[in-house]
């Protein structure tokens, strides 16, 4: 029941409402609120308070999460490790969304015909790591830095580049440009280089989808990595690549707890996709 509960804080924390913390979860909202309720009480604390449609956490429950998150999230994952694999055992994979429709898609499609028990989720990196530390995903295939620490082993895959895209024609960086999260662990770096070239981020959004589609529209240029550019069939006439933007490049990765690699099925997978990956990165876009 303690570790019940816990893990339905942490997911609290990131949710921010009971509903979507029981959606991620797959228990009712009121399933929620009875193990906050009784973690509550195990520990004697108040842990969360309203804040209009969503909840806050205390002061207690961000120094609980901080000391026992990323112990809880190994002890998850020492559990998954305790489990064994037979040939009909479910490989979960979790992706960033841009690799999937970018790069991924024709892989994975012909690899899925051979291999039918293989399932397959989407997140942003910082929670692609936690899922596979903690055993909920068996691979993880990331799109920029890894967060310090992280005790998984790793395949590089390749350094995919980003590009302007804008309506009217760019014949030298912009002053100012649309960027994905910057507060997002993986993406941090590109505020210090595109500080040092003197480019101010305007908008910060969620997907490098919705950034490339503004400027398009003529809003204003975005900084969008070459699988955004390849899912959206950009035109080349949009897009734009500058010297002073190589250091804008974002690594790929797999990443995996290092007992999971021990597994056949697992390496195949990944071997797979390490051969056809930066080959797929490369192609010209239709």
């Amino acid at each position: 029941m303690l570790l019940e509960g816990i893990e339905t804080l942490i997911t609290l924390s990131k949710a921010k409402t009971m509903s979507r913390a029981g959606s991620l979860l797959y228990i009712s909202q009121s399933a929620v609120s009875k193990r906050i309720s009784n973690l509550e009480k195990k520990l004697g604390k108040k842990l969360i308070v309203p804040d209009g449609r969503n909840v806050q956490l205390t002061d207690d429950a961000l120094n609980l999460i901080a000391n026992i998150g990323p112990t809880f999230n190994e002890l998850r994952g020492l559990i998954y490790e305790q489990q064994s694999m037979v040939e009909s055992s479910m490989i979960r994979l979790d992706c960033s969304e841009t690799l999937v429709a970018g790069y991924l898609a024709d892989i994975l499609g012909g690899y899925f015909s051979q291999e039918p028990y293989i399932t397959l989720t989407t997140n942003h990196t910082p929670r692609i790591v936690e899922n596979v530390q903690s055993g909920k995903a068996h691979i993880g295939i990331c799109a920029g830095y890894l967060p310090s620490q992280h005790q998984l082993m790793t395949f590089a895959l390749f350094d995919e580049p980003f590009y302007i895209v804008s309506k009217p024609r760019l014949t030298s960086l912009p002053e100012t440009i649309i960027t994905n999260d910057l507060s997002n662990p993986a993406n941090t770096y590109q505020y210090a280089i595109l500080t040092q070239l003197n480019v101010t981020p305007i908008m910060q959004m969620d997907s490098y989808m919705a950034a490339a589609q503004l400027a398009l529209s003529g809003i204003a240029p975005a900084l969008v990595p070459l699988s955004v550019i390849k899912t959206l069939q950009i035109g080349q006439q949009h897009c734009h690549h500058f010297d002073q933007l190589r250091p804008l490049s974002r690594p790929i990765n797999i990443c995996l707890r290092p007992s999971t690699y021990r597994n056949e099925r697992i390496k195949t997978l990944i071997a797979t996709i390490v051969d056809a990956a930066p080959k797929a990165a490369y192609l010209p876009s239709a």
